[in-house]
């Protein structure tokens, strides 16, 4: 349960103001068909967390045991710093536009997600909870849960929603959740 719940906060958190909730802003706006663009966000968040959990399945199977708490914690006060970095706002979809809001949404979140602060954020939980597949699965399923708390919000209420979103506050927010995680992490491992 602990890995569930510690995937779910810190991507939901993490999230907030990040790119690709604005890409779910951007899309919402365009198709104004908030169904699709949710299911279009779950596949592509499901999917890109899975290969991001077998990565880091992979690399704590590579590094010697007493340095994962250590390479995690560390990680995890990485992430925490690039949270205080506010994403570009970039809101071109390309030729992705003409896809439809689930295909569209399916690609461009996908691409969006690739190294982004939430994917590696997934990498280092994974290796975090590397105990066996079953973990891995309870992580990618907080993940993309987390994903979806973060961004239905927006595709349903949008524009409404994100002009009463303080961001400074998310972020910072964000930032001390990672670092309470780097903490527990080496914490945990005495």
């Amino acid at each position: 349960m602990e890995a569930f719940l510690s995937s779910t906060l810190a991507v939901a958190i993490a999230e907030i103001g990040d790119k690709t909730q604005l890409l779910a802003l951007f899309l919402a706006a365009r198709y104004c068909r908030p169904y699709a663009i949710t299911c279009g966000v779950f596949v592509a968040t499901l999917v890109n967390h899975a290969l991001s959990a077998w990565l880091g399945l992979a690399i704590a199977a590579l590094i010697p045991e007493q340095w994962i708490p250590w390479l995690i914690a560390g990680s995890f006060i990485a992430i925490a710093v690039w949270l205080l970095v506010p994403d570009k706002d970039d809101d071109d979809m390309g030729r992705f536009a003409s896809y439809g809001p689930f295909l569209a949404t399916l690609i461009l979140f996908f691409l969006a997600e690739i190294g982004d602060k939430t994917q590696i954020a997934t990498v280092v939980l994974a290796a975090k909870y590397s105990v066996d597949i079953w973990s891995s699965f309870i992580v990618i399923m907080g993940t993309t849960v987390g994903m979806l708390l973060a961004n239905v919000p927006v595709i349903f209420a949008g524009k409404w929603l994100m002009d009463r979103m303080p961001l400074n506050i998310a972020r910072k927010a964000a930032f001390v959740l990672f670092v309470l995680l780097a903490i527990a992490t080496v914490v945990g491992m005495s």
